[in-house]
């Protein structure tokens, strides 16, 4: 039985995210209305698939004519990084009943993670509390999305601005980044990979191609320092 206060402790930690999830989720929802998905499949989608950056790709990705097979493989290896986030709490999961470990793993996200990592590094704190978080999290996310997909098709909304909402989390996790020589050669690797494959006409996985060439520069550059 789930205590009142170990509910309330949940609510406080991912309260953050749900307010920042109402942000961008109803621009998302306002996208997925765009590409013809209705209510009741954008909450499903949200709750059967739940990647914010892989619900943006998708309707932005098919408006700009991509074909299916480049969307799938796309959202498959931008979402991959989900697997390390579950990797990393596998110690805090000895021990825990194996259904529960399931619906913590799966339910993790980018920002559900750093919360939760955060309260495991302080102690008392347990997987249950952790999938609370994240279903809590998750709770608001497909909420605005089904919000996002009736403000769509009541209100004329120009996709340009739904569209860059999650371009906007970007930029400002860009710019709260510690400033690192590393850093600075990844994001310009990342934007001139980008640049470099829409000037080549590959659209579709441009954004996927700039963000490994930025990692694999700044991994690069960081074991040449290292080496010298």
């Amino acid at each position: 039985m789930v205590s009142g206060d170990r509910i309330r402790q949940s609510l406080k930690a991912a309260l953050p995210i749900m307010l920042g999830y109402v942000a961008i989720g109803v621009p998302c929802g306002i996208l997925s209305a765009s590409i013809g998905l209705d209510a009741l499949q954008a909450f499903l989608l949200s709750a059967l698939f739940y990647s914010g950056a892989g619900q943006f790709m998708i309707p932005n990705m098919w408006l700009a004519g991509a074909p299916l097979a480049s969307i799938i493989a796309s959202v498959s290896l931008v979402n991959t990084r989900q697997m390390l986030y579950s990797a990393a709490f596998a110690p805090a999961c000895r021990g825990v009943r194996k259904r529960l470990a399931f619906l913590f793993a799966a339910t993790v996200t980018d920002e559900s993670y750093g919360v939760n990592v955060a309260k495991f590094s302080e102690g008392g704190w347990s997987v249950g509390r952790a999938t609370a978080v994240n279903l809590l999290s998750q709770s608001s996310w497909a909420l605005s999305n089904v919000a996002g997909v009736l403000v769509g098709n009541a209100v004329g909304v120009p996709l340009a601005i739904a569209s860059f909402a999650m371009t906007s989390i970007f930029i400002c996790l860009l710019v709260t980044q510690k400033p690192s020589a590393a850093n600075l050669v990844a994001a310009a690797t990342a934007a001139l990979g980008v640049i470099a494959c829409k000037a080549a006409g590959l659209s579709g996985p441009a954004i996927l191609v700039g963000a490994l060439a930025g990692v694999a520069a700044a991994l690069a550059f960081s074991w040449a320092g290292r080496r010298g």
